[in-house]
């Protein structure tokens, strides 16, 4: 048996229940927000890689650290531009359809990576065969090799576009399996990354 005086008191409880959860939704919200902002300002387990160098001891050196990185579980994404797209060319891929000075410069620069020079010591050549003769003397893994490795660990490569147009280099030129993009493309992926790195 309820008296009258329990009436208000249910009507007090619930409109107290009411008031409550509204803040508490509020308050979850606000909380929410705030850990969203955080979220995007805060870099993730990632390695963002500039492949600026065309020589092949650069090359090597960053496909080392892009593949150990990669192995060590961190997202990886490699941005090749200028001379670093030299790395990605197709061994024998059809040069297509360029103007004098593209024609030019596809002949003054390597047809792949078979055909990178050293950054030192390279003596028309000789430095690099040298390199690649030691490496497979010890069993140590060729540029090529490594290429597929981070492939198989999920590396992410993109060839810069701007670039590309500037040195007169097409899709059709470069090996498959690779992502295409801009400054802001890179930007993207260096903004969330632990590691950022220029070679």
């Amino acid at each position: 048996m309820s008296s009258d005086h329990d009436v208000p008191t249910r009507s007090l409880e619930a409109a107290v229940e009411a008031e409550v959860s509204r803040q508490l939704a509020a308050f979850k919200s606000e909380i929410s927000g705030t850990l969203d902002g955080l979220r995007d300002g805060t870099v993730g387990h990632r390695c963002a890689l500039i492949v600026f160098s065309g020589d092949l001891d650069k090359a090597l050196a960053a496909f080392v650290l892009a593949t150990g990185a990669a192995a060590a579980g961190m997202e990886v994404s490699m941005f090749f531009t200028f001379w670093g797209l030299s790395v990605l060319k197709k061994p024998g891929a059809r040069a297509g359809k360029k103007n004098l000075k593209e024609s030019m410069f596809r002949l003054m620069t390597p047809a792949s990576s078979l055909g990178l020079g050293t950054s030192q010591m390279n003596f028309f050549g000789m430095g690099a065969a040298m390199l690649r003769s030691m490496m497979k003397e010890k069993h140590i893994a060729s540029l090529e090799e490594l290429m597929d490795v981070a492939r198989e660990l999920g590396v992410k490569m993109m060839a810069c576009t701007m670039s590309m147009d500037a040195m007169g280099v097409t899709g059709d030129e470069l090996v498959g399996g690779l992502e295409y993009g801009g400054v802001a493309a890179y930007m993207a992926d260096a903004s969330q990354a632990r590691v950022t790195l220029f070679i």
